[in-house]
């Protein structure tokens, strides 16, 4: 059996250590055109928009880590949230934040 808390506590630290390596990413870009071109300038902007972008799927992974961890807690970890059957021991390997069996998964991938 896997140790799901040392799992997503681990995803945890991971998402931590990025986000402190990634900081300098999302700084302003400046305006100062005596220090770089307009389209280096468009480059450091476009490079911001993607480190935000990152920055913003990171702390959803992050909640969704966290609520892994209140489930586990809670003893419903692993729990399919739409259907109650249990989550296939590879999924939750995969993806340890994950809520939904595959069914479920699917089904929801194909509503419209």
């Amino acid at each position: 059996m896997t140790d799901y808390k040392s799992l997503i506590e681990q995803h945890l630290r991971e998402l931590e250590d990025l986000a402190e390596s990634s900081q300098a990413a999302t700084a302003t870009v400046e305006l100062d055109q005596t220090r770089q071109g307009r389209l280096s300038r468009m480059d450091a902007l476009q490079g911001q928009e993607m480190a935000k972008a990152a920055e913003q799927r990171r702390c959803v992974s992050v909640q969704r880590l966290n609520s892994a961890l209140r489930r586990l807690e809670k003893g419903d970890y692993g729990e399919c949230l739409e259907c109650g059957e249990p989550i296939a021991e590879a999924r939750l390997k995969a993806d340890p934040a994950t809520t939904l069996c595959l069914a479920c998964a699917e089904d929801r991938e194909r509503a419209p």
